[in-house]
């Protein structure tokens, strides 16, 4: 397969794709930056070397020079834009969330199919060597099954963060930290352990005088029968993330870095010292590939070039949307919510209150 040409849109985030994009010079080439502010596309042009300068994503659906459209764009534009560029013939490549209801992303997996193009939501964390380390340890039937599983997202995000207009408002961040922030954190627990079965939260605003919640904790069973705690907050004076796996052979415990908690290092503590020894033997055949945006872009590649799954799917983009759902159904009612959701809930066509 020839280079894939990249049309990255929005030069926030977007900025750190196109950094992803060029360090895989042999896949990839960032043909095109497409942003409404045209001076801040044109700067990083000049500063990345991208030939075309676009304002209109219309403008960049036509362009030859374009076989993957990049959208780094605020929540409430990803559904629209996605299916303007499946319409278009273009691959595409989404930052989270995917879309803003379970109904909005299950018309993408329509349209994924219909357009016989691919579409990848971008789920990053997944890919940093700790947490796959963790996955080929359970791959290798290393762990046993799984215990509890605790997963903390508590971070700091003041007022000058939602000076952004879009921010903190349920019609265009279409959520607080749980779709914006801790998404991440949660699509691992899902990606590790699979199905949830059962979702019980709280959600409420303490931190910051916006529309959306802030703090939150949950209660979750697993459809393997393991449980697992979610709490998440923007009002953590030390910005950490954590992750900790109990299984019935080691507990694998992540750094707390706030945005690279699934990179090294991570801690295997076997429950004695020949499973210790094994975990050991284990990972010396553990081979290492890309991590973060360019790790996911790697296997991006290679799954368009064998024409296999992608290494992040809609459906698994689904799959996330349906714990937003869940979380904010449980926070709203006071009530479990149980698993798996389908176009019959009420909140099937939105969570926003």
């Amino acid at each position: 397969m020839n280079k894939l040409k990249i049309g990255v849109v929005g030069s926030g985030i977007g900025e750190q794709h196109i950094w992803a994009w060029q360090n895989l010079p042999e896949q990839f080439e960032v043909t095109a930056i497409c942003d409404i502010n045209e001076a801040r596309a044109r700067q990083l042009a000049e500063t990345y070397a991208i030939p075309h300068v676009v304002t209109s994503l219309e403008t960049l659906c036509r362009m030859d020079a374009v076989d993957v459209v990049d959208l780094c764009t605020p929540s409430h534009l990803h559904f629209a834009q996605s299916r303007q560029c499946l319409a278009a013939g273009k691959h595409v490549v989404c930052e989270k969330p995917p879309a803003g209801s379970l109904q909005e992303i299950d018309e993408l997996i329509r349209l994924e199919t219909q357009s016989g193009k691919r579409m990848m939501p971008v789920f990053q964390y997944r890919f940093g060597h700790g947490a796959q380390k963790l996955k080929f340890l359970m791959d290798e039937g290393l762990t046993g099954p799984a215990y509890l599983s605790t997963v903390e997202t508590a971070w700091r995000r003041r007022a000058d963060y939602y000076a952004v207009p879009w921010r903190g408002k349920w019609n265009t961040e279409l959520g607080g930290p749980v779709v914006t922030l801790a998404i991440h954190a949660h699509d691992l627990l899902t990606y590790l352990l699979g199905p949830i079965k059962s979702v019980f939260a709280r959600a409420t605003t303490l931190v910051n005088s916006i529309e959306t919640e802030d703090t939150v904790a949950a209660s979750l069973e697993m459809n393997d029968g393991s449980l697992a705690t979610l709490s998440i907050t923007t009002g953590s004076a030390h910005e950490i993330s954590r992750y900790r796996y109990c299984f019935q052979n080691l507990t694998a415990e992540s750094n707390i870095n706030s945005y690279r908690s699934t990179w090294e290092p991570w801690y295997f503590t076997g429950d004695s010292p020949e499973i210790d020894q094994k975990i050991q033997e284990t990972l010396s055949r553990f081979e290492p590939l890309p991590e973060g945006y360019e790790g996911q872009f790697w296997r991006f590649h290679q799954a368009l070039h064998n024409n296999t799954e992608l290494p992040v799917t809609l459906a698994e983009g689904r799959v996330s949307l349906e714990l937003i759902t869940a979380l904010y159904a449980s926070a709203q009612t006071g009530r479990p919510v149980e698993l798996p959701l389908d176009n019959h809930h009420p909140m099937y066509a939105g969570w926003q209150p």
